[in-house]
């Protein structure tokens, strides 16, 4: 079942996505409280729905498809981190700590966006880049779960672009924490959510979900890969968020771009140049297909130049505690 969060006639409303359009659920059920009732209750709900008249996709706009709790992001693919590594600190690879478990870091879930949204270039960026994955979003609540019982607590899947603005990443991250204000700007997750059990088909003998996921930049295909070549389940990725941590229905944990060109900076790591292909520029139209679930597209257009800072103070704090007077409460 496909879960659309969208305005009709002006209102926020739900609806599941079928063949002959899009059937509203009843005015004040949203998709996040679906997600928070959890998968078995959705599905009965978008029974009903889907008993009664559709109206057009193309009379309704699509927003992202819920509000997410958190998310996290994943570096699940190997061919992606040899790419990318190689374009954002210029070593080659795959880092050893890689194989160890699944690393993801948080990040801004207030800067989610919808299919056909525009998409502003961050201030002072000259590196913009988008990155196609899949999305895993929690539908109950869940702690220390293992690989296997993760799959209890999985309520579906969306596409998720996970924008990216390489030249303030790289020059962050070398502060040794995340991406910051490189990913900080906008996420697409969209068109709608697909329900677990309609993707059940596509599963391989070791439990990955075979689809094949494509990028292409003003109708151009520039990567495309399978989604079965991640190096863990969205079940294990679930398991791993869940260890010595709760996590809850509306949580959203993307993949990990997709390799063979699932973003520009694996191209550019790959011919050493940011140039070939190159960066993303005002205008630009960023498609993202999923098999079994749907697309997203949006235009990056002009941003604003970055607000201006102050330079930081630089002090010799040892010099500046031993010449502080001390006061008389520290006197004792």
């Amino acid at each position: 079942m496909r879960l659309a969060r969208l305005t009709f006639h002006g209102e926020e409303r739900s609806g599941v996505v079928a063949d002959d359009g899009v059937h509203l659920l009843a005015p004040g059920i949203l998709v996040d409280d679906l997600v928070r009732a959890g998968l078995d209750r959705a599905l009965l709900v978008g029974e009903q729905a889907l008993r009664d008249e559709p109206v057009a996709l193309d009379d309704v706009t699509l927003l992202a498809p819920l509000r997410p709790h958190s998310m996290r992001d994943f570096v699940a693919f190997e061919e992606h981190v040899r790419g990318v590594r190689r374009s954002i600190d210029g070593v080659g690879g795959v880092p050893d700590a890689w194989y160890d478990a699944p690393t993801f870091y948080f990040t801004n879930s207030s800067s989610v966006i919808a299919t056909g949204d525009d998409v502003p270039v961050p201030g002072g960026s000259r590196a913009l880049d988008f990155e196609l994955e899949v999305a895993t979003v929690v539908g109950a609540r869940g702690r220390d779960l293992t690989a296997e019982s993760a799959a209890d607590v999985v309520f579906g899947f969306t596409i998720l672009n996970d924008w990216s603005a390489r030249d303030l990443q790289g020059r962050e991250m070398q502060v040794n924490l995340g991406p910051c204000k490189g990913k900080d700007f906008a996420s697409t997750l969209g068109p709608w959510i697909v329900t677990a059990d309609e993707l059940e088909p596509f599963r391989d003998d070791e439990g990955f979900l075979d689809l094949w996921c494509t990028a292409e930049v003003n109708g151009a295909v520039v990567g495309r890969d399978l989604l079965s070549n991640v190096g863990w389940t969205p079940e294990a990725m679930v398991a791993y968020a869940s260890r010595d941590a709760d996590v809850h229905p509306g949580d959203v944990l993307g993949s990990g771009t997709v390799g063979n060109g699932g973003c520009l900076a694996e191209l550019w790591g790959i011919n050493g140049s940011r140039e070939n292909p190159p960066p993303l520029v005002p205008g630009d139209v960023v498609t993202l297909t999923v098999e079994g679930i749907g697309s997203i597209s949006n235009r990056v257009v002009e941003g604003r130049a970055p607000t201006p800072l102050p330079a930081p103070r630089r002090r010799d704090t040892a010099a500046v505690r031993a010449a502080h007077p001390r006061r008389p409460q520290e006197l004792g």
